[in-house]
């Protein structure tokens, strides 16, 4: 399945006509989980009815990276898949705001008077219960409000989402997950299956000398997921989708010393993926990282893993629109 590529937008001065006058969401919205989802939904069910466009506002990089460098965030959708999210759902636009320590001193009047008013002409602001912008975090729900009745824009603020469990839904509990390799709460959590995008790089070519050719990608150094094997979907850039088998980690029993890598044996496939950015759905993780003592021990592993991935992926079905786009095709 193909989706349309939606606008991205990083400085007010591009902003287009045509999308003057819109239903804004307004978060960092990273994971895009489903507590954003309600807030992305109640946006885009406010501009259906006022019949104008939905734009989701969010800022990169991510604020709590520009303020502690040295802690950089696992970004759990960066700003592309963040991106190729809000179109799925239907947003016309996504606004990535530059953050920098300099813009986070803009006061919370400037920001709803340069950003939202004078740089999209806002009808409508949506945003979460929780959601504080503005030097010093003056800006709340309760601020929007009033300054929408002085400025004319209507405001709708939705509430804590919670999961089934009555628990809060979090991008925090989402990076607990994966770090544990728990893919699928994960997923329940994100309400569509956990995905990374990345260029596809050219390796020692080991896998293939093994029968075993496999699609390598370097996720970010702050990606703080679990090492192991897993099944997976992988996913190109014409949309075709297929199955396969990802090792993450440090390759112990060939190169110990080396940084981590995600490397994916794409079943039934035999294409030139180099230079391609593709994509990786985790479906489940199947056993940890472990060395083998020698290279034949570990193709008989490697044989285990692809039979036990295809019998997981044999059974799976979407959990969303969003889950369909991503890994079905």
């Amino acid at each position: 399945m193909k989706t349309k590529p939606v606008r991205r937008i990083s400085a007010l001065e591009d902003i287009p006509q045509d999308l003057r006058g819109c239903v804004v969401a307004i978060g960092n919205f990273d994971g895009v989980h489903r507590g954003h989802q309600a807030v992305l939904e109640a946006a885009l069910e406010q501009a259906r009815a006022e019949n104008v466009p939905a734009v989701a506002l969010t800022f990169e990089p991510h604020p709590r990276t520009v303020f502690r460098p040295e802690q950089p965030v696992f970004r759990l959708t960066p700003a592309p898949l963040k991106a190729k999210l809000a179109g799925i759902m239907g947003f016309s636009a996504v606004v990535e705001l530059p953050f920098t320590k300099e813009f986070a001193q803009k006061s919370a009047e400037t920001f709803i008077e340069e950003v939202l008013v004078g740089g999209l002409g806002i009808c409508r602001v949506v945003t979460g219960f929780n959601f504080h912008f503005g030097k010093a975090r003056q800006g709340s729900p309760e601020f929007l409000r009033e300054a929408g009745e002085r400025l004319g824009f209507a405001v709708t603020v939705v509430e804590p989402f919670q999961d089934e469990g009555a628990e809060l839904v979090s991008s925090s509990r989402i990076r607990a997950c994966l770090r544990e390799g728990d893919v699928v709460q994960a997923a329940g959590l994100l309400g569509y299956r956990y995905t990374v995008e990345a260029e596809v790089l050219k390796g020692k070519q080991l896998g293939r000398t093994l029968g075993f050719p496999t699609a390598n990608m370097a996720l970010p150094k702050e990606a703080d997921l679990c090492t192991g094997i897993y099944a997976v979907r992988f996913s190109r850039q014409d949309g075709s989708v297929h199955d396969g088998v990802a090792s993450f980690g440090y390759r112990p029993t060939v190169d110990s010393d080396g940084a981590p890598l995600l490397e994916t044996f794409v079943f039934d496939f035999d294409e030139d993926l180099y230079g391609e950015t593709c994509g990786v759905t985790f479906f489940a993780h199947l056993r940890e990282e472990k060395k083998f003592n020698g290279l034949d021990p570990l193709v008989e592993q490697m044989k285990r893993d692809m039979a036990e991935a295809k019998a997981v992926l044999s059974a799976v079905r979407p959990l969303g629109e969003l889950d369909f786009a991503l890994a079905f095709g």
